[in-house]
């Protein structure tokens, strides 16, 4: 599924699932999601406004993780794309996309 980087107005990123993958991949009885975050792994709590219209991911791990692999240029605040992968009950891998590695091959400083 396809996931964006999120800011609610805080400075700490989130994602944002989007509520037909939350629906299609979060039964409401799930009460906490582990992130596997390259080697990093955590866990997050999904509170009960993930399925009623904030389809949100919210953990200040998550948001410093964000920050790191994903710098953002404050010029376009837009939201990255990320995919984020099943890959046990409760268990997402997170991804960069295509459209995210040429993005950040743009910006990369020439060697």
């Amino acid at each position: 599924m396809v996931v964006k980087t999120h800011r609610n107005g805080t400075s700490i990123p989130a994602l944002l699932v989007g509520a037909s993958n939350a629906r299609r991949y979060f039964p409401k009885t799930m009460e906490t999601v582990e992130l596997r975050l390259d080697d990093l792994r955590i866990e997050c709590t999904l509170p009960h406004s993930f399925w009623t219209g904030e389809p949100e991911i919210h953990d200040p791990r998550l948001g410093e993780w964000l920050k790191f692999k994903i710098p953002q240029d404050h010029r376009n605040p837009n939201p990255i794309a990320l995919q984020m992968v099943q890959c046990g009950t409760n268990t997402f891998t997170l991804e960069s996309t295509p459209s995210l590695e040429r993005r950040n091959a743009r910006l990369a400083p020439a060697a």
